[in-house]
This record gives structure tokens, sequence and C-alpha cells, in this order.
């Protein structure tokens, strides 16, 4: 699919729509959604892909910055003709989403969020607190702690533990550095509240990145027709550590538009 300075990959899926479009975290990719997309209806149309400098998308040059994350989020969407579609984002991809929500592109019907970054980031995310992230994603040892002690609160099968480390590192360095350095303490408030379509997030109960009530303070006073609901015994990761719960609300969320 063509955007700006080159191609991404998109992985399709079914042909019932609505379309949902999945939009992975920081460190993930469209791989991130196996396991949801899995346990869906075997025709709900579906649509993933890695975002620009993540995975088969690294080669493409930068800028990394949400607004042109979210340029390609809308250029994939309009390239494939997607007449009705809901954008599923996750953690950073969900501040993706909701930057692209926000311009209000034709068939946009929905928007689901899990454990999303807010648009308004809290005190949490200081300068200290940025740099350390940076270096989350150094090595295989360093993203084995950040599983261990950040990003989940299950443990996750050797299988996918394994796919959580390659996808972490598998990414252009200035696209690592771009969403702890200056994504995540973007505050995009003003252009999220144009957002006018329903709205489903999910919360991890034992998310350390964005806490329920992090989300409840930050996120939802600017999306206050959003429904907020709450994934019992889980962590940030909740694509890898829910993805059955995940899947039965998305697919409650998108036939009930």
């Amino acid at each position: 699919m063509r955007v700006a300075d080159g191609s991404i990959e998109v992985r399709r899926r079914g042909r019932c729509g609505p379309t949902l479009v999945f939009v992975h975290y920081w460190g993930g990719s469209a791989g991130t959604w196996d396991a949801v997309v899995e346990r869906l209806p075997a025709d709900r149309d579906t649509v993933r892909f890695d975002q620009r400098g993540w995975g088969s998308s690294r080669a493409l040059p930068g800028p990394h910055r949400l607004d042109q994350l979210a340029d390609d989020l809308i250029d994939i969407v309009k390239g494939l003709g997607l007449d009705t579609f809901v954008l599923v984002g996750h953690s950073m991809g969900g501040k993706v989403s909701l930057l692209a929500a926000a311009r209000r592109p034709a068939g946009l019907a929905g928007l689901a969020l899990l454990a999303p970054a807010p648009p308004e980031p809290p005190a949490t995310v200081t300068t200290e607190y940025r740099y350390s992230l940076s270096h989350a994603y150094d090595s295989a040892q360093s993203v084995g702690q950040a599983l261990d002690h950040a990003l989940t609160a299950t443990p996750l099968s050797g299988a996918v533990r394994s796919a959580v480390v390659r996808d972490s590192l598998n990414s252009d360095e200035a696209a690592r550095l771009e969403w702890p350095m200056r994504g995540i303490a973007a505050d995009v408030t003003d252009a999220v509240r144009a957002v006018d379509v329903p709205v489903l997030v999910l919360a991890g109960e034992h998310d350390q990145v964005e806490p329920p009530h992090v989300l409840q303070r930050h996120l939802l006073p600017s999306v206050p027709q959003a429904r907020f609901d709450i994934v019992p015994d889980s962590g940030h990761l909740l694509p890898l550590e829910a993805p059955a719960e995940v899947a039965t609300a998305l697919e409650g969320f998108t036939t009930g538009l």
C-alpha cells in the first residue's frame, strides 16, 4: 500500500465489515494482533501492518512523528477503499489512532483503544522516565526485563515471548527513539477533542504503563463519549495477554455500531 516515500505491506483477512484496522504498540508489529484476529469470526474483515520504522516497514524513511504515523494510517485506509471501518490502536498505536480519528476520515465508524497512551501525558512522563524508556529495547536482555517488570502481568508463552523480543529489536533507530523522546510527551488533547465517533477503551487491571486511573484522568475527559472497561488480571500487552477478551470486546463493539 502506497504511503509517503514508499509502501507498507498490509495483511488482510475476511470481507465482512466494518473492517477492523489494527495499529500496534511501540515495539510491536502486525503479528502482535495474530491471537486476537484468530479469535474473531473468520469472515470479519481485518487489516494489520507494521508501522513506519518497524518490522517490514523498517526501511521507510522518517520522520517517525505521530502525525506521520497518522498520515500512513489514513493513506492505508484510503488506499484500501474501506467503506466502513473501526480503528483499533494499542498503546502508542492508540495515540496514533486518536490523531487519525480526529481528522474524521470518511467511513470511520468507531475507535477502539487498548491501553492507549493518553493524549495528555501524565506527570510521570518526566525527562528521566523518557530517557530510561528509550533504552528498553537496547538488547534482548533489556526487552526481557521490560516484559517481566513493566509490560506484562501474566507470563507469555515461550513462542509469544520470543516474537515480542524479536519485534522489539526490529526497528530503525530513529523510530525506536522517536516515541520515548518525543511522541509519548506530546500533548494532543486539542486535536483529540474533534473525535466524534463511538469509542471503546480497554484498560489492563494491572497495567503499570497506562494504569486505569491514568486513563480515567488523562484520556476520558477528551473523549466523553467513550465506554471504559477494565480487563481483569492483565497488564499492558492486552492483545497478547488477553486475546480472547479483546476479541470478544471488539466484536461486541463493532456489531453494535
